[in-house]
């Protein structure tokens, strides 16, 4: 009997955990893996975004830009340390993304910045957006929020177990 009952437990755990992931997409040559964003306090005007690319074609990609109706400005930047200190610098032209290249985008590195937030990004939401690429073209993503000290997509919830005596 226990061991059903620990069968059925991983099992729901399983269908939880994998349903509080935002879908990875596919687009051609692109696979983008694991979208996901920062919750924001209130009233801040930016947000961040993260995910990770990977080009399985055999000619590079470049990702341009994106859009998003949570937004008015979408940008790419990257965080770099120089001398000691931590500088952040927007992407003009974008990225490109080699062929068998995966480029991932994480806190203090590549990211995705939406500026001019129209609410704050919440735990638990899902924004969506739009990746302009070169080649592949406009890719509707999905990010979902993980709390505002998160440092990877994976879900921050928390699964308790009352044991009965």
């Amino acid at each position: 009997m226990i061991r059903i009952f620990l069968i059925a437990v991983a099992l729901l755990f399983g269908c939880w955990a994998s349903s509080a992931h935002a879908e990875d997409v596919t687009a051609g040559n692109l696979k983008i893996s694991i979208p996901w964003a920062r919750a924001t306090p209130k009233g801040a005007s930016v947000g961040g975004a993260y995910m990770t690319i990977t080009n399985t074609g055999d000619v590079p990609d470049r990702l341009l830009g994106g859009s998003s109706d949570a937004s008015s400005h979408f940008e790419l930047h990257e965080m770099s340390m120089e001398n000691g200190v931590m500088k952040m610098r927007p992407l003009g032209k974008g990225l490109e993304i080699k062929p068998g290249q995966t480029v991932e985008f994480k806190p203090g590195g590549y990211h995705a910045m939406f500026v001019g937030l129209k609410a704050p990004f919440e735990e638990g939401q899902h924004v969506n957006a739009t990746l302009e690429f070169e080649k592949a073209g406009n890719i509707a993503v999905d990010f979902a929020v993980r709390g505002i000290g998160a440092q990877t997509g994976a879900s921050s919830g928390k699964m308790q177990m009352q044991h009965g005596h």
